[in-house]
């Protein structure tokens, strides 16, 4: 069982890709929420072996997804007993919006984190806001309480913006240093 487990639903591809992009940074494995706001057979057991858990999901109406939040809410189970007490961890999100209430859905996050007893790790980048940046820099959302991305309502899966792919890696960085150090 991988130490990371990026725990994510994606209803159009694009926060899958986020997801995918995480997890190359962090080596970590991948655990998807179904259509139906189910995990796979043994994605329980997953969590529960893991030693950090990063959430993933679009943002809608500023907010998780109905599919995550049914996985959420299905996680009171693993709180009842504490078995994600200690763990790390960590968030994304994507929407069309260059802001889109993104934060909102990172708190939602963070909120069942901590609610889980868990320690959360942001992004730990530097804004790109200078005259000079570019839409394909680091960090150009500018978030550091956890990973946001953006990706225009038109746009395939395949003409993701670079900038927020490379974002992601990183942050699956962070992540993994974050775990190797912490945990």
């Amino acid at each position: 069982m991988s130490q990371i487990v990026i725990v994510f639903h994606s209803g159009y591809g694009h926060t899958k890709k986020v997801a995918e992009a995480v997890a190359e940074g962090s080596g970590g494995t991948l655990l998807a929420i179904d259509a139906e706001g189910n995990l796979p057979e043994g994605g329980w057991e997953q969590l529960q072996a893991a030693k950090t858990i990063v959430f993933g999901s679009p943002t809608y109406m500023g907010s998780v997804s109905w599919q995550f939040k049914k996985f959420a809410d299905a996680s009171s189970k693993a709180w009842f007993t504490g078995q994600w007490k200690d763990k790390l961890a960590a968030g994304f999100t994507n929407s069309a919006s260059m802001n889109g209430d993104k934060l909102s859905t990172l708190h939602y996050l963070f909120t069942l984190s901590q609610q889980h007893g868990m320690f959360w790790v942001g992004t730990g980048m530097m804004p790109s806001n200078s005259k000079a940046a570019t839409r394909n820099d680091l960090n150009y959302v500018a978030s550091s309480s956890g990973l946001m991305t953006t990706t225009p309502s038109d746009a395939s899966v395949d003409e993701m913006v670079p900038g927020d792919i490379a974002t992601a890696k990183a942050f699956g960085v962070r992540v993994a240093a974050a775990t190797a150090k912490l945990i």
